[in-house]
């Protein structure tokens, strides 16, 4: 079984509750896990505020998300400057903000970032999935 989603969204705050609602909608129709639930929502969420806060001068960006069996992989691309993540410094300690590509890092399985020369960074985030017994995602899967 195999799901894939794909937006185009405005760089406004208000795009990402709408993506996160869409993923979260076909993560549980397939009956996966509230927790992976909750930390997909969260790196999601944290990707698109840091597309939003750090991405100029882009006026959009695309969120992908797919599904296939075990594996929930979505990639966050804008059309930016683009950014080197090994030199994004560590967030001082009582620091309100600044913690995102933590989050990330801590929830997501695999998480690669790359850039495109004059065309914007792309973040993928990849979460295995666990369903509840008896859900729907469990039964679809390909063998």
């Amino acid at each position: 079984m195999e799901a894939t989603m794909a937006l185009r969204l405005p760089r406004d705050a208000a795009s990402v509750p709408l993506i996160r609602q869409m993923l979260d909608g076909t993560l549980r129709s397939l009956g996966v896990e509230p927790q992976v639930r909750d930390d997909i929502e969260l790196m999601l969420t944290e990707a698109c505020s840091n597309v939003i806060k750090h991405a100029a001068p882009s006026d959009d960006y695309t969120v992908s998300a797919s599904v296939h069996d075990h594996l929930c992989v979505i990639r966050v691309v804008d059309t930016g400057d683009g950014f080197d993540a090994d030199k994004v410094s560590l967030p001082e300690p009582g620091a309100e903000h600044g913690r995102g590509l933590q989050i990330m890092r801590a929830l997501a399985d695999d998480i690669r970032f790359s850039n495109r020369r004059e065309h914007g960074a792309v973040v993928c985030l990849e979460k295995r999935l666990r369903y509840a017994p008896g859900a729907a995602g469990q039964h679809l899967m390909t063998t």
